[in-house]
């Protein structure tokens, strides 16, 4: 099926930049953490009595998909606001592409829904965001005391254990469909996309 607007996936370990890129690009984005499921929600998946939250069945792939849908069809959608620190969503906001034939969605599990988002004909590139490991976990931990996501010793604690686990990430992510590039090279294939839509404003 033909849509009026197509979405890039922006994926990549946590901490990356993901968010950062996906802005510089000029494109809306749409922050695909918001679609984490309420820390209450009984088929989320636990290890050793917690969350999992690193776990992709801790997010809710169809109605990331279902708003990526929504928003390449229509322009826009309502989409959900989640608070990291209180484990669940606290409101919904309105979100517009309309007036851009592409779209940003980033986030840890964008990968998840390459293939879905391919099979729906929204897909116009997938990418995993890769930088050195070491800038990826100063990164993260700044950004995770700054925002007082957890406890500064659980946010160490993940932090370090997903030091370990980046290389699997990335791994996993590429699998799935989501191209492994430098910031350079994400930035440069998107401005390549946007050649090919000379209405672009």
């Amino acid at each position: 099926m033909e849509h009026p607007r197509r979405v890039i996936l922006l994926a990549g370990p946590s901490g990356s930049g993901k968010s950062y890129i996906a802005q510089r690009t000029g494109l809306p984005v749409l922050c695909l953490d918001d679609f984490y499921k309420d820390g209450d929600d009984p088929t989320l998946p636990r290890h050793d009595g917690l969350v999992d939250w690193d776990s992709p069945r801790s997010w809710d792939a169809g109605a990331a998909v279902e708003t990526i849908a929504r928003l390449a069809r229509d322009g826009k959608a309502e989409v959900p606001v989640y608070a990291i620190g209180a484990d669940r969503q606290v409101a919904t906001r309105p979100f517009e592409v309309t007036g851009s034939p592409l779209f940003v969605a980033e986030g840890i599990f964008a990968a998840e829904i390459v293939e879905e988002c391919r099979r729906q004909g929204l897909l116009a590139g997938a990418y995993a965001l890769r930088r050195p490991r070491g800038t990826t976990f100063l990164r993260r931990l700044a950004r995770d005391l700054a925002e007082q996501r957890k406890a500064p010793r659980v946010l160490l604690r993940r932090g370090l254990a997903l030091l370990r686990a980046e290389p699997a990430v990335l791994r996993r992510q590429a699998g799935l469909g989501a191209r492994p590039a430098p910031a350079r090279e994400v930035l440069r294939r998107v401005a390549d996309l946007l050649a090919g839509h000379p209405h672009h404003p």
